[in-house]
């Protein structure tokens, strides 16, 4: 990862979730308020000074905003849609940035949509002021979400930043919402206790290896005890308490990394579903997790 990039990755990574969100999920985990920081879908970049960029909005340009009545319905209690989006097109600069929304009335569901628009806020403003620092050279911005699960019960909306500059990153950041109740379910909600962050870690670390053995370096991850190994790109240490995660339809629990994060650049985004039964002991109860 070039220095660009690498000060691109850090700068994500350092903003804080807003406080009503932060407020929601402590009160999900009928936990005490901490101060917690929280990986979130952003990448800020650089653009040429004589680009231009323009925002659409439903509130303030209707007749530009995506139309609504196209917009598929997901479930029958939560749905997504379209609510802002940054376009930029400028000899060979272009940005792509769409802010979704989540129906709903709920108080994680106004949190969580304050947080999107927070994000796209914030790329928006520093996507400007980096306008002027470029001199020269090709970039693109692409920023959505994709539906991984939608269930009855589940929606897990990921949301991703593709930046290219020279090199290329991505990341991906997931919600996953209980439909019925229209609350955000964080992963230490589902766990009885922290020992989930020490039984996945090891689960991990040993499949890396597996898979690096098997693949013969084909696939590489930052762990030890394999001859392809350079600890010089870091070692993996474990997941984060709050470990990015989805739910798929069937029930199994999805860890995520970014790119660079457990692995070289060239693996691009990496995932790991993890056996229930590994999980059963320290599970709150098999609601979401099967």
């Amino acid at each position: 990862m070039n220095d660009k990039l690498k000060k691109l990755h850090t700068q994500y990574k350092d903003i804080p979730i807003p406080q009503e969100l932060e407020m929601m999920i402590e009160k999900n985990l009928q936990r005490p308020p901490m101060k917690r920081k929280r990986r979130l879908p952003l990448f800020l970049t650089s653009v040429a000074a004589a680009a231009i960029l323009f925002t659409v909005g439903l509130n303030t340009n209707p007749a530009m905003a995506k139309n609504l009545a196209d917009v598929p319905v997901i479930g029958q209690v939560v749905k997504v849609l379209t609510f802002t989006e940054y376009e930029m097109v400028k000899d060979e600069y272009t940005a792509d940035i769409q802010v979704p929304q989540i129906s709903g009335s709920s108080a994680d569901i106004e949190a969580l949509n304050e947080k999107y628009a927070q994000e796209g806020k914030i790329l928006y403003e520093q996507f400007k002021t980096d306008i002027e620092e470029m001199e020269a050279g090709n970039m693109a911005v692409n920023s959505g979400y994709v539906i991984e699960t939608d269930t009855d019960e589940i929606l897990s909306v990921g949301r991703y930043v593709e930046v290219i500059v020279a090199s290329s990153s991505s990341v991906m950041q997931y919600t996953t919402i209980d439909k019925q109740a229209e609350t955000v379910i964080t992963l230490p909600s589902l766990f009885k206790d922290d020992r989930y962050v020490e039984i996945i870690s090891r689960y991990l670390e040993d499949e890396m290896r597996r898979k690096m053995i098997e693949t013969k370096g084909d696939e590489m991850y930052w762990v030890g005890g394999t001859e392809w190994h350079d600890e010089s790109f870091g070692v993996f240490e474990g997941i984060s308490p709050e470990q990015n995660f989805y739910i798929t339809e069937a029930g199994k629990l999805v860890i995520s990394f970014d790119e660079y994060e457990a692995a070289p650049g060239f693996m691009g985004l990496v995932t790991f579903e993890i056996p229930t039964e590994l999980l059963q002991d320290v599970l709150v109860s098999n609601k979401y997790i099967k």
